[in-house]
């Protein structure tokens, strides 16, 4: 029976499914993603196959982190985006107290800025949002079943990196820490310093810091060049994620 959960400070919107095992053998699987319409199609969809079912969905990765030691999943479905903590961080966390749980990652962001990222942080594999329903529940099974997953163009670029061989378009921006994109992500929806501070529970030194450390990398001589670029990459990124792949702007477009 499904209940929802109630901590020390507020009420949660972490849905949980009690009982750890499964009487009937089904794989459980958690969902973490902060727009409940999707987390709804999502689980709705897992629950097509009957070998499966969703033992749990939160909205955040505090939620998420705290659910997901109690229940113990087979595995986990994770935005990158979420409110505060971002996705990323919650894979270093999730592989700090389980090293081996399989955790799929499924967001809107460009898979040749994140998909190599998330693997690294812990995660058994990446696909888009923008994915026919099939292709995600066959990623589903490929990393239930011990396997990562990746697309086959994503996975040709990671191969192409290894022999030596660098596909071009992304070299500055793949320089960006997870914390930098985040934040040039932030900067290109309109958020000043400040509001990007609350949001990510920052200080407003922090986030200039942080914001300087985008400037040089990307080689945006002032603010406005970088409010410019941080706009136009936003919007790349949205077409990008209908099209498959975002091209973000060059240096001597910001402005």
């Amino acid at each position: 029976m499904s209940v929802w959960h109630t901590d020390l400070n507020q009420m949660s919107k972490t849905k949980i499914n009690r009982g750890v095992a499964e009487p009937n053998g089904r794989q459980r699987i958690f969902i973490v993603d902060d727009h409940p319409v999707f987390r709804e199609g999502l689980a709705a969809l897992v629950k097509r196959e009957p070998a499966w079912t969703v033992c749990g969905e939160a909205d955040s990765a505090a939620r998420a982190l705290a659910a997901i030691e109690q229940l113990k999943p087979d595995l986990v479905l994770v935005d990158i985006g979420l409110q505060g903590r971002s996705g990323l961080e919650l894979l270093n966390d999730l592989r700090a107290i389980a090293d081996d749980l399989s955790v799929l990652v499924i967001s809107m962001h460009d898979e040749t800025l994140y998909a190599e990222r998330a693997l690294r942080a812990g995660a058994r594999g990446y696909i888009m949002k923008q994915e026919e329903p099939e292709k995600l529940l066959e990623a589903v099974r490929q990393v239930l079943s011990g396997q990562v997953y990746l697309s086959p163009q994503m996975s040709r670029r990671i191969l192409q990196s290894f022999g030596g061989r660098h596909s071009p378009g992304n070299s500055s921006i793949t320089k960006l820490s997870e914390r930098e994109l985040e934040i040039l992500q932030m900067i290109g929806q309109g958020q000043d310093t400040h509001a990007i501070a609350g949001q990510l529970q920052l200080s407003t030194k922090t986030v200039d810091t942080h914001r300087a450390h985008i400037k040089d990398k990307l080689q945006l001589r002032n603010g406005t060049e970088l409010i410019s670029y941080a706009a136009r990459w936003v919007e790349a990124e949205s077409v990008g994620a209908m099209n498959g792949r975002t091209q973000p702007p060059g240096p001597a477009n910001a402005g």
